[in-house]
């Protein structure tokens, strides 16, 4: 008897399961069994075509990035650091959301809780989130350069401050916190902003 012929699957919409399953239940929440139901494919094909758990984890942090609809990243094209800000913290809390998607970001929970098995990934995750707190700091300083901010803001300390309120406001977002409140948390956050 010969073997059968592999079933065939839709690749992006797989990684696409995969990527919210591992933004609802963090990666080490996330078990192969519960990738390859929520993907419809088997173990064999997962290995395959995206490789172990970690190389999935990767190219889900890579699709999430190119795919979502990112209001934090598109908020860096504002002409102004208070309402860029805004729209970031307004994104990190997910009020705009549509429909099932998961709330928070996946960078900031997708490793909250890991064992040393999985330092790669925490470490990646850290990596990923210091290459965005370094991207608001450059645009900070092209707002404090072109006047926007005052001449004592500091953009390495604003840019920490920032994604300090905004991982926080995250993990508000997927443990449940309703849009309101977190509206006021990012109305209360933008009070503090440093006037010109």
């Amino acid at each position: 008897m010969g073997v059968g012929r592999p079933r065939e699957f839709d690749a992006d919409v797989a990684l696409d399961s995969a990527m919210e399953l591992f933004w609802r239940q963090g990666y080490e929440g996330t078990s192969l069994s519960d990738l390859t139901e929520a993907m419809g494919i088997a173990k064999p094909s997962l290995y395959a075509v995206f490789g172990n758990k970690e190389e999935l984890f990767r190219k889900a942090l890579d699709r999430y990035a190119a795919k979502r609809p990112d209001a934090a990243c598109d908020a860096l094209k504002e002409p102004t650091s208070r309402r860029a800000v805004e729209r970031m913290l307004l994104a990190f809390a997910g009020v705009d959301a549509e429909g099932d998607t998961p709330k928070g970001c996946l960078m900031v929970q997708g490793a909250l809780v890991c064992s040393e098995a999985s330092e790669a990934i925490r470490q990646e995750l850290c990596s990923r989130r210091a290459q965005n707190e370094a991207a608001l700091c450059r645009r900070l300083q092209e707002w404090k350069d072109a006047g926007d901010l005052p001449g004592h803001a500091d953009p390495t300390d604003l840019a920490r401050y920032v994604m300090s309120v905004a991982n926080g406001i995250a993990v508000q977002a997927a443990s449940g916190a309703n849009a309101e409140d977190l509206r006021r948390v990012v109305a209360m956050t933008m009070r503090t902003w440093p006037p010109v």
